[in-house]
């Protein structure tokens, strides 16, 4: 009898309880510029048979924290490259999500009705609709609030307790203030044990939330433990094959690999792909950021073939569903057009770098950041392709050279014009974008103009690989102008800042110090040697100036 009134119970509330997915729409919000997602009810899907096998663990829910979205980056090298950081694990943009459910009206007697658990869920959903909308000072007090009800209409162990303290700590996770969040993560986890027993589905959520938490301060061997047990009891309750299951073991596949356990890492993460692909959701937007992650892990191993084929199958799923108009699907291809550079499948990696080029000029203005970007890799490609096509075609051979020069000038051009004037160079629909916006565009568009002046160099190098000494080392060199200009980089106030303060920067404007210098240190021609030195000494300098706080780091 029990069973069929929890039944019927259940088809009027449709669930107790709500669990995060990663699929659900992203609401951006205004004024802390934090990216929060909706959710998908146990009482949906497959959800429906382990509510037959536990049909009182899913009457009451909490704040859950959901999978986290991995973000297209830049990597040191090349620019527009699929990087992926711990803080792509925990934010988007350096944006923390969070997934806020809040518990469901229960009616069925088991919570007793008074003007205290009214308050509560009043309380509780004004504090999560303010959240949703970044209002964070407002949603804590009512959030505060919602804990001080649910203690008295319910008493100081109840679940209901549990979910005010979960959602006080992914608020002040949000918030970074973690010495806030960890007391009420582990007070709530404490509750739940008490009233549902260690390895309920409820302690399992609650724990992939505290993982989380972990993760994003790097404590990894906490967010590992964490994840471990969730992932037990969730692979119990749930099953093995469940999208939440694979949910955990994603992430924990991402701690495996961050604490260097790389086959682990990448058997969990290519698991937890199968179960979502087996679930109908292998071209969701969590499949393919999870694909997009276990690409970058393979890279970073050498293991290029693995990653080339899991590439071309990102890209033939963006290609179906967002087609070449989204910004998306070009940058997956560049992805794999680097992949093919570096396996040496330079005919195949130039056109799709090309297709890219001309999609970018279709959706972005043509002096944008990322246009500049493709420009470089491309030149980078026709350097390439000089050095094979010169025994077979040296007619070819230069006209990649010159083609190679052209695309490294206008890069460089674009670059100048977005550091010079950012707020006429940004993309029309970002007009009303805020000053961090326009810091962005400045902070790539000087990796972008230090990579090109560095393709210089690597331009020069193969011409006098290729070329008569005396075409291709007049003087002043190409390679001493781009030295000059880095040298100048440094003594632009704006630039300077931006050298002091980024490390990914400061790395790029060294490496193209020393392959510039030690292009022009090769010289043996005495009319250049004074003036190479004077060049030497203030690079010299520069170094020294950096190099404290690079030790620092």
């Amino acid at each position: 009898m029990w069973s069929r009134r929890a039944f019927r119970l259940f088809q009027r509330i449709r669930s107790g309880a709500q669990f995060a997915t990663a699929d659900a729409p992203r609401v951006s919000t205004a004024g802390s510029s934090i990216s929060f997602s909706g959710s998908k009810s146990y009482g949906q899907s497959n959800y429906g048979s382990t509510w037959r096998k536990h049909p009182w663990n899913f009457m009451l829910g909490i704040v859950l924290s959901g999978p986290t979205a991995i973000y297209l980056g830049f990597s040191r090298n090349p620019v527009f490259a699929q990087d992926v950081s711990v803080a792509d694990l925990v934010t988007e943009n350096d944006q923390a999500q969070s997934y806020v459910t809040g518990l469901r009206r229960i009616e069925d007697g088991s919570v007793i009705s008074n003007s205290h658990t009214s308050k509560w869920r009043i309380f509780t959903d004004n504090g999560r609709d303010l959240f949703l909308k970044g209002k964070l000072d407002e949603a804590e007090k009512y959030f505060q609030s919602a804990l001080h009800e649910a203690k008295e209409g319910f008493g100081p162990r109840d679940p209901h307790v549990a979910s005010s303290f979960n959602n006080l700590a992914e608020l002040y996770r949000v918030r970074k203030t973690f010495e806030k969040a960890e007391p009420l993560y582990l007070e709530a986890i404490s509750i739940l044990e008490e009233s549902f027993g260690a390895d309920d589905i409820r302690v399992g959520a609650a724990l992939h939330n505290l993982g989380q938490f972990y993760l994003a301060q790097r404590k990894l061997e906490q967010a590992r433990t964490c994840y471990e047990r969730a992932l037990k009891i969730k692979g119990r309750v749930l099953g093995h094959g469940h999208t939440d299951y694979a949910n955990t073991m994603y992430h924990l596949g991402t701690v495996l690999h961050l604490l260097g356990k790389e086959k682990d890492s990448v058997d969990l993460i290519q698991e937890s792909i199968r179960i979502l692909e087996e679930s109908g959701l292998g071209e969701s937007t969590t499949c393919v950021r999870r694909m997009r992650y276990l690409s970058q892990i393979l890279l970073s191993s050498n293991r290029l073939a693995e990653a080339e084929s899991l590439q071309r199958k990102i890209l033939h799923i963006l290609e179906l569903s967002k087609g070449w108009d989204s910004l998306e699907t070009v940058i997956a291809a560049e992805g794999l057009a680097l992949t093919l550079q570096s396996n040496g499948s330079l005919l195949e990696a130039q056109e799709l770098l090309e297709r890219c080029l001309v999609a970018r000029k279709g959706i972005l203005p043509p002096a944008h950041v990322q246009v500049a970007a493709n420009m470089v890799h491309l030149a980078r490609i026709a350097i390439l392709n000089s050095k094979k096509l010169w025994k077979i075609k040296s007619s070819k051979a230069r006209s990649e050279l010159e083609r190679a020069k052209l695309l490294i000038g206008d890069s460089i051009r674009i670059a100048k014009a977005v550091l010079d004037h950012p707020s006429k160079n940004r993309n029309s629909f970002q007009s009303n974008s805020a000053p961090t916006e326009i810091e962005k565009d400045q902070h790539v568009a000087l990796i972008i103009l230090l990579q090109s002046l560095d393709a210089v160099g690597l331009l020069e190098v193969t011409k006098q690989e290729l070329l008569e000494t005396k075409e291709a080392c007049e003087f002043p060199s190409e390679a001493e102008l781009a030295l000059r200009e880095c040298v100048s980089i440094f003594k632009e106030s704006q630039t300077r800042m931006m050298l002091l303060s980024a490390s990914d920067v400061r790395a790029e404007y060294l490496s193209c110090l020393k392959h510039l210098m030690s292009l022009l240190s090769e010289s043996t021609d005495e009319s250049k040697l004074r003036v190479l030195q004077e060049l030497k000494y203030e690079v010299q300098h520069i170094e020294a100036e950096l190099a404290p706080r690079r030790q620092r780091k």
